[in-house]
């Protein structure tokens, strides 16, 4: 441990790896390589109330998209990917990188091919409550000021500590 990172363990704020391009939180604030799926949060073109729910399997590739209460996307259906599933695609590449999520994802892919056309997926049901759950959650850890005091809401988590 270098001494800038001295006490980082102590507080209830950590550095945030930063994007790999600046990206626009605007049409896609949520976007996350977890549970064997890219998955995320694309606000919807046409209702600023309504949020869509996209996710794509890794492997499979199969796709899912649907509103936060699982009203099913109408652009989204057998092998066609709509376009919130496009944006998702496209931050989470600016976010992670094309090679992280190419490999997340298990594409064979290389540099300067088109990730939206190497996944050959077709919609199937994905569970969306779980994504936008996280989605409200960190909403919430945005709101909190960064202190080195403990959060207790996290009190649950490990801690790391030395021992000397």
């Amino acid at each position: 441990m270098t001494s800038g990172d001295a006490g980082w363990e102590e507080r209830s704020a950590v550095r945030v790896v930063p994007p790999v391009r600046p990206r626009k939180l605007a049409k896609v604030p949520f976007v996350e390589l977890a549970e064997g799926r890219l998955q995320g949060v694309v606000s919807s073109g046409s209702d600023i109330a309504r949020v869509y729910v996209s996710s794509i399997a890794a492997e499979t590739h199969n796709f899912s998209c649907s509103t936060n209460n699982n009203r099913p996307c109408g652009g989204a259906g057998g092998s066609y990917r709509c376009k919130h599933l496009k944006a998702l695609i496209d931050e989470a590449v600016k976010q992670y990188g094309f090679d992280r999520v190419a490999r997340y994802l298990k594409v064979d892919a290389s540099a300067g091919d088109d990730l939206h056309f190497l996944l050959k997926g077709t919609l199937e049901k994905a569970p969306a409550a779980m994504v936008f759950s996280r989605f409200l959650r960190h909403l919430t850890y945005l709101e909190v000021p960064a202190v080195p005091e403990p959060l207790p809401e996290m009190h649950w988590f490990p801690a790391w500590k030395a021992v000397a």
